[in-house]
């Protein structure tokens, strides 16, 4: 009798799982290897080619075509000469770096008239995937999930060491051995890491940034969001690094551009390397997510994001030093709002709860793993005890740490160690110079009235938190400057040696060990010293137990939910960035103010608006568009721009090939819609949309507004 009412409850659960899957079939980060029992159902939304096609081990598979920009964002080949697109966001910081006072890419755009105009992006990297193997045996042999989870851990990261040097001694690639479903399996990645990259073509920010912050996350838009760059290679075909020697990457595959665009329904893929999701969270991790981390981090960055916009709007200097800055944090503090808003408006928590429920049921019949039905109970208490230490530290690394001299005073604290150290004095001053080029870089990009006013907005915000968040040195520093934030403020940024690069370097150049108490007495170090000694004592360790706590609960979850639920679903592991495959559909989406699934160059100029820097329009597309003159990307009298689809995906998808059925090129993935962004978390097929730059529209521009027509010449276009 136990044994048939296990069965059925675990049927329930199910049923539960899989209706999601059966009816909607369109969420799920899948792996490569993973494609083949996803066929049929690709093939039933519209796929028409075999998945061998998508990937396969000889080399030919169009995942050699996709590729992990930078450290963040995905993009892809697209001709045998190493030309490549990604998202104009995601080459914001490399066209920063390169911009100076006179040759502002981010304002004036840029386009290589040649391949000898390219400029090569020092510290920019272009990673492909060449294999991965399986090695959870290895990895996992001997180990228990009852053995002391440091102890467990430890041996792991042993194994993992061994692993990466093996195969990187072998194999001359880049070796890196990934985690999946919560620590139950282990995988190798082999890639090869191509580190000349050079700048082809940047739109200008009233393209490639159109709408900015208040279009980001958001449906309609109308953002021309790509850049194309070109992979360069020694003259083996193999990473090099930068010469004027190199030549440019042949790759075997790269993808063809399909210029004939898509309709409504047509079959979707994305492929790329999503960041992280964690669609099998237990309902109370959940919960800390939706109003404990989320609401802190949307809090302090509102505050700070005030700051920034109203210093970038006044003076353009600060604009070009604050620019990716502000764009990083915009896209989290927007990102996080619609993703609280997508878990209360769908009721996630209390889904995960019925869930929970039903496996709590199933669990207690089974006579195999008695334990089990405890897990969740354990889950909860283990959760439910870093509450207080979870809220001190977003506060902490959102509100003091966010002050950029009191961040980087973490430098200060460096060059006292090296005083206290018996370090010969050639070595010593080696490593003072090594600071001294990181702060040369920090200096580029900071302007100290600003970060002054980040302080005065900021730190008022953390100490109105309670005694297990505030460090109880920071109301005595404060006592010391005048006992209010206003005057502290001022006597950090009148005497920090941080906020003055000639002080700065001063202080590096000449290196005295008697420059202990100078250090000590530093108000901006004060604070770091003050916060992060609290955070060391009283935070990260309750952080660090919790850790080891709920790893094993979470894998054991992961592991039992895989194995009551095993009755013909296939789980996707969460996504890590490694190399992913979604699917779904061209797809509109029922929000107020949207029931188009594709917008047009007669939505964008209209909202042309030369006061205000996100909409304003180059004048250069304006005339393009008033004299008509789209050449052979006229769609209907127009250009289509961007369109939207079912696809599943995340962080890290920000440039990732949008393919159509035949594994063609039609768009450039770059954003997700604000209702959806909950996806990280929970896949609701009515609201979850991708949002891409249409392949028509980066052609247009790259050809008729930059004039760079000789690329296309490169590429594969077909219809």
């Amino acid at each position: 009798m136990m044994k048939r009412k296990h069965q059925k409850v675990v049927l329930m659960i199910a049923a539960v799982a899989l209706s999601a899957t059966t009816v909607l079939a369109k969420d799920g980060m899948w792996q490569p290897t993973q494609l083949k029992r996803q066929e049929s159902d690709m093939q039933k939304l519209g796929m028409k080619i075999p998945v061998e096609r998508l990937y396969n081990d000889s080399g030919t598979g169009l995942n050699n075509a996709v590729v992990l920009f930078g450290k963040g964002c995905t993009g892809e080949l697209v001709s045998a000469s190493g030309l490549l697109f990604t998202n104009h966001h995601c080459a914001y910081g490399a066209a920063q770096s390169l911009s100076t006072g006179d040759r502002n890419f981010l304002v004036d755009g840029f386009w290589a008239a040649s391949r000898e105009a390219e400029l090569p992006c020092p510290g920019l990297t272009v990673s492909i995937v060449k294999k991965t193997e399986d090695v959870t045996e290895y990895v996992l042999k001997g180990l228990t999930d009852t053995m002391p989870e440091a102890l467990r851990s430890s041996r792991i990261k042993s194994r993992i060491s061994e692993l990466e040097k093996a195969y990187h001694n072998l194999s001359q690639l880049k070796a890196e051995v990934k985690s999946f479903y919560s620590g139950n399996q282990y995988q190798i990645v082999l890639s090869e890491v191509f580190s000349d990259v050079r700048l082809v073509a940047f739109p200008p920010n009233g393209i490639g940034k159109f709408g900015a912050d208040t279009d980001n996350w958001m449906w309609p838009r109308q953002t021309g969001d790509f850049a194309v760059f070109r992979v360069y290679a020694g003259k083996d075909n193999k990473p090099a690094p930068y010469s004027v020697a190199n030549i440019p990457y042949k790759p075997k595959v790269f993808f063809p551009i399909n210029t004939s665009g898509y309709k409504e329904g047509d079959f979707t893929m994305v492929y790329g390397f999503p960041f992280q999701t964690q669609e099998y969270l237990s309902s109370y991790q959940l919960n800390q997510i939706q109003y404990i981390s989320d609401p802190i981090r949307i809090e302090a960055r509102e505050k700070r994001l005030g700051v920034l916009d109203e210093a970038m709007r006044s003076n353009p200097a600060i604009f070009l030093k604050y620019a990716a800055k502000q764009s990083r944090l915009s896209n989290g503090y927007k990102k996080w709002k619609g993703e609280v808003l997508g878990l209360s408006n769908n009721d996630v928590v209390g889904k995960k709860l019925r869930y929970e429920r039903l496996f709590e049921e199933a669990a207690a019949g089974n006579k195999d793993n008695p334990g089990d039905r405890m897990l969740l109970p354990l889950i909860q208490v283990t959760v439910s005890g870093s509450d207080n230490a979870l809220i001190a530290s977003e506060y902490t690394q959102e509100t003091v740490l966010g002050v950029e001299a009191v961040q980087q005073s973490a430098q200060l604290a460096r060059v006292l160690a090296l005083y206290r150290s018996a370090l010969p004095a050639d070595v010593l001053s080696d490593s003072l110079q090594q600071i001294r080029r990181v702060m040369d870089e920090f200096y580029k990009n900071y302007d100290a009235s600003t970060d002054h006013k980040v302080f005065d907005a900021l730190v008022p915000l953390y100490l109105k938190q309670g005694e297990q968040v505030v460090a109880p040195r920071m109301k005595a520093l404060m006592y010391h400057s005048g006992n209010n934030t206003v005057s502290w403020g001022n006597n950090v940024f009148s005497n920090s040696i941080v906020v003055s690069q000639e002080r700065m370097n001063e202080l590096l150049d000449n290196a005295r060990r008697g420059d202990t108490m100078l250090i000590r007495q530093d108000p901006a170090f004060q604070i770091y010293e003050a916060v992060t000694a609290f955070q060391k004592e009283k935070i990260d360790p309750v952080l660090r137990r919790y850790n080891e706590r709920i790893a094993p609960l979470n894998r054991l979850y992961m592991k039992r939910q895989m194995e009551y639920l095993n009755s013909g679903k296939a789980y996707w592991p969460d996504a890590n960035q490694t190399l992913r495959l979604t699917y779904g559909q061209v797809e509109r989406v029922d929000i107020p103010g949207s029931n188009i699934y594709q917008t047009t160059l007669d939505d964008l100029i209209p909202r042309h608006n030369a006061s205000v820097a996100e909409f304003d329009i180059p004048q250069e597309l304006r005339n393009l568009y008033q004299a008509k003159n789209y050449g052979r990307w006229a769609v209907n009298g127009t250009v289509p721009v961007n369109f939207i689809a079912s696809n599943h995906t995340s962080g890290g998808n920000s440039g990732s090939p949008v393919l159509n059925a035949k594994g063609e090129l039609i768009g450039i993935n770059f954003d997700r819609i604000w209702q959806g962004t909950m996806s990280d978390l929970y896949y609701d097929p009515a609201v979850c949309r991708n949002v891409a730059v249409d392949m028509r529209y980066v052609l247009f521009i790259i050809e008729k507004y930059g004039n760079a027509g000789w690329l296309l010449k490169e590429m594969k276009l077909t219809k």
